[in-house]
């Protein structure tokens, strides 16, 4: 065969090297380009190696003398050119590596204790931890045929995560570390509670080497044990867990930033100030037809276009020039430090494609955050390959782009690499013809038959015990229960549940500056707390501090801000108004205001604002207690909602009660097509002029303003409905009193609940819920007691038979004789019914068989496949019950005779009738 033209095809592939030289031309380091395009790459090994290999797509030929010599050349013109540029290099010899190192040691975060997995204990692991079976043993060779073949055909890529080591020095192939295992926890049914767990619950630890791969991987039982690992640990386990709940979840081996491979989140932005843009609604122009039409413009439409034009692009340009300089000076005070490793830091991550579990999008998980990120995210430089439990990708596209040409198609085998054709991907393969049409005659022995091609290797099952994580485990969350992350400009600490006496579970700590010297805000998330607080934000700037809470407090609350609780401070309380029966939503308080909103009401009233006046006057003003500590109210002013059921000119939209003026003021709704609205001003008589009447009412107590023609109302209805004001101002101010005298209860519980925390636990939780425990162990107790007081009671055998005789002090010879013959023929009688039962169930059940048996056999020829393996299940079934009858049957009758002699051999020792029976 002639292999002019292969030959020619592998001389034009030129593959850069994953270590690129910082030579002037890159004065800012690029991305390695880790995924060279080429064809897919062979599936057939050496003839030296004695196997076959099970990869899929593409094929890889024997290369002649002349091939490795064309190829020894162009490797020497390759160093000569790397020797040339040597002193800029950055090398992978491992004399170079302590410099990258040095520089290293900077990224790596100083608050990761030290840990020393030599030390942990295996003895107690399974043997799948410590041996391979023979379908893992395979798997190893045809893996490190494909690892031969790889290098071979990209030898300036970097060596793939095939199968390291793991807890137990034994080596296993990376998709069969992944156990896919469905938690019972809601939360872990989805992917971001995966994530959030995994990222709380472990401890980050950095790579050994931060341009490698580790040479180990543990299994993610032996993580979750210890609470810790790198990243490729991290990425196991969330893609355990993940591809457990449903997704299409991959492990990635690939190359971020320093940030990402470091945890470094300072110049991030904390996930909860993270706000969503809103699109601005387009407002809608009414037209009117009845409006006045505008003079026609006479100036040129034209113009006036370019004038705008100009105007807007001047004042865009001058804006963007304005931004600019303002993120020039924000970059130079927070721009990250040049990294001499960019583009070489390995990192591992999580790749989620969309389809299944309805997933719109592919994406990323980092898992030491548990933050999703895009496929084109900038700090994600490329990627090497990805795996699961089924099978093993290449990635053969070009990444100098870093990840955001990439395509996700795992069946594209010109993109992707699969390692074997076993998966439930699609691959591509040659077909025979071509096969047989290509290799010359001595070679076509080495051709595998049809048959042989369709027998491929399948992934082994994971060698990974079930991962078990308890309830205990799944509630603490962080290691020791506690987890500090900096933000830019934040801070976020999170806490197990119950660990705090307050109940708090996390805090959020706002900056003004990127040293976090000045605090902003505080934000302070609770749970499991009697008071049913879930969230207090605290501005430092203002001493404004603001609780949320659940539904469920004593008062309704929803949320309360305040600056002190104390009396007549202003504070603000919401409420949850379905609750209350008044419909109040909000109260609104200040040392001489407070105002009140009410929804769902049935008089339609929405707000009540009180003024008060100040305390210590001498003279007494109308509408004051007579208590010197109750703060005057000066008025009273209500505001209604439209009630349609009334005319607008009846239907009073505002009363005022000026109490210090001895005047109400009332204002009716407006009515349609009409500018003013009603009023009415109603002036009362003070008690001391009244002179015993209370019938008195002249014009002049009543101003009466009517929008549009209407007949004049009588004095007498006037008198009426001032009267009827009068009384709903008496209720008005004690309503007020009441209002005041709920805020000030609301201040003093919330004082107290704040001073004295409880926190509530379920009934379920017995560890925790003391009282309930302890009433479990009383319950415990007495029932123990109980039992131990039964069993102390000796139960006589004979009182029903001595209740027969009525005289048990003293039995006669004929007595003892009679009582003995009647527990004996008792003990027969019981005896025989017992096995006659079991003999009636016998004989059923043989009858059942006989009949399932008949009807078998003449409706055997009609039966389906299902139906005969349901006959052939209650035929197993009947045959069992059948079995037990017959060794209870044979049991009863063996036991009879040893029962009967033994009740008899005891009612002759028996000290009541041994006198009689002692010799009988």
């Amino acid at each position: 065969m002639d292999y002019t033209p292969y030959v020619a095809g592998m001389e034009t592939l030129k593959f850069p090297s994953i270590l690129p030289a910082l030579t002037p031309q890159f004065l800012s380091p690029q991305p390695p380009s880790c995924c060279p395009p080429l064809a897919a790459f062979s599936s057939a090994l050496n003839e030296e190696s004695g196997h076959r290999s099970v990869t899929g797509g593409g094929r890889m030929e024997v290369l002649e003398e002349r091939e490795e010599e064309e190829h020894e050349e162009e490797q020497e013109e390759e160093e000569q050119k790397d020797k040339e540029l040597k002193p800029l290099e950055i090398s992978d010899k491992p004399e170079d590596l302590k410099t990258k190192e040095s520089v290293e040691r900077v990224c790596v975060p100083s608050d990761v204790p030290d840990f020393d997995w030599s030390s942990i204990d295996t003895s107690q692991l399974p043997s799948s931890y410590k041996t391979n079976s023979p379908s893992e043993e395979k798997l190893l060779h045809v893996a490190a045929h494909f690892l031969q073949q790889y290098t071979h055909i990209c030898p300036d890529r970097k060596p793939l995560f095939l199968h390291p080591v793991n807890e137990c020095g034994v080596e296993k192939f990376v998709s069969t570390t992944v156990r896919p295992t469905l938690l019972p926890y809601t939360e872990l049914y989805h992917w971001d509670g995966c994530a959030s767990f995994v990222s709380d619950y472990l401890i980050m630890e950095p790579l050994k080497s931060p341009i490698t791969p580790p040479s180990s991987l543990y299994s993610p039982t032996t993580i979750l044990k210890y609470q810790r690992g790198n990243c490729f640990d991290f990425s196991v386990l969330l893609c355990s867990m993940l591809i457990g709940a449903g997704y299409d979840a991959y492990c990635v081996h690939g190359y971020a930033t320093r940030e990402i491979c470091t945890l470094d989140e300072t110049l991030e932005v904390c996930p909860l100030l993270r706000k969503t843009q809103e699109v601005p609604k387009e407002e809608i122009k009414k037209s009117n037809k009845y409006r006045i039409k505008s003079p026609p413009d006479l100036q040129s439409k034209f113009e006036l276009q370019q004038k705008a034009k100009k105007a807007k692009k001047a004042e865009t340009e001058a804006a963007q020039k304005d931004k600019e300089r303002g993120e020039e000076m924000v970059m130079k005070v927070e721009k990250p430090k040049g990294d001499p490793l960019h583009g070489l830091r390995v990192h591992a991550w999580v790749l989620v494609l969309s389809g299944k579990r309805e997933v719109p999008e592919t994406f990323f998980i980092n898992p030491f955050t548990g933050n999703s990120h895009s496929t084109t995210d900038e700090q994600f430089l490329g990627i090497e390959s990805i795996w699961n439990h089924r099978n093993y990708w290449v990635n053969m596209q070009d990444c100098w782009n870093g990840c955001k040409d990439l395509v996700f198609d795992l069946s594209d085998n010109i993109r992707w690499e699969v390692m074997l054709s076993g998966s439930d991907k699609p691959h591509q393969l040659l077909p025979d013809a071509e096969e047989k049409n290509e290799l010359p005659d001595n070679d076509m022995d080495d051709v595998p038959e049809p048959e042989d091609e369709n027998r491929n290797l399948d992934m082994p099952p994971s060698w990974v015990d079930p991962i078990q994580i308890s309830p205990r485990e799944f509630e603490t969350r962080c290691c020791q229960g506690t987890k500090v992350t900096l933000y830019k400009k934040a801070k976020l600490e999170k806490w197990a549940p119950y660990l705090n006496a307050n109940g708090l579970v996390k805090r959020l700590t706002v900056y003004a500056d990127a040293e976090c010297s000045e605090v902003v805000e505080v934000k302070e998330w609770f749970t499991n707390r009697e008071d049913m607080l879930d969230l207090r934000e605290v501005n430092k700037r203002t001493q404004l501090t603001t609780d949320y809470f659940s539904p469920g407090h004593r008062f309704h609350l929803k949320a309360h801000t305040y600056m002190w609780l104390e009396p007549e401070t202003e504070n603000t309380m919401e409420f949850y108004n379905e609750a209350r029966v008044d419909g109040l939503q909000k109260r609104v308080q200040s040392a001489m205001e407070m105002t009140e909103y009410f929804v769902g009401r049935d008089d339609f009233l929405h707000v009540r604002y009180t003024e008060f006046g100040k305390r210590g006057k001498k003279v007494h003003l109308a509408g004051m207690r007579a208590d010197a500590n109750a703060r005057p109210i000066v008025q009273i002013k209500e505001c209604f909602h439209r009630n349609p059921e009334k005319p607008a000119d009846e239907d009073v939209a505002e009363r005022i009660f000026l109490i210090t003026e001895e005047m109400i003021h009332l204002t009716y709704h407006l009515k349609d097509n009409y500018l003013t609205a009603s009023q009415k001003d109603f002036f009362k008589i003070p008690e001391g002029e009244i002179r015993g009447r209370e019938d008195v009412m002249t014009p002049d107590m009543c101003i009466t303003y009517q929008a549009g023609f209407s007949k004049e109302e009588k004095l007498v209805h006037l008198y009426k409905m001032l009267q009827e004001l009068i009384e709903v101002e008496k209720q008005l101010k004690e309503q007020v009193r009441r209002s005041e005298a709920e805020v000030l209860n609301i201040l003093k519980t919330r004082e107290n609940e704040e001073n004295s925390v409880k926190l509530l636990v379920s009934i379920y939780d017995t560890e925790r819920n003391e009282k309930r425990r302890q009433e479990y162990e009383a319950m415990k107790k007495s029932r123990e007691d109980d039992l131990l007081g039964q069993e102390g009671q000796d139960l006589d055998y004979l009182a029903p038979f001595l209740l027969q005789t009525g005289n048990t002090e003293k039995i006669t010879k004929a007595q003892a004789l009679r009582l003995r013959n009647d527990c004996l023929a008792d003990l027969k009688r019981r005896l025989v019914n017992k096995a006659n039962i079991i003999q009636a169930r016998f004989d059923k059940a043989v009858e059942e068989l006989q009949k399932k048996d008949e009807w078998f056999q003449e409706n055997q020829d009609k039966l389906s496949e299902e139906e005969e393996e349901e006959f052939l299940a209650r035929y197993s079934e009947t045959t069992f019950l059948i079995h037990i009858l017959s060794l209870r049957l044979r049991r009863e009758k063996e036991t009879a005779p040893q029962k009967y002699l033994a009740l008899e051999e005891k009612l002759r020792k028996d000290p009541r009738f041994a006198e009689h029976l002692g010799h009988a």
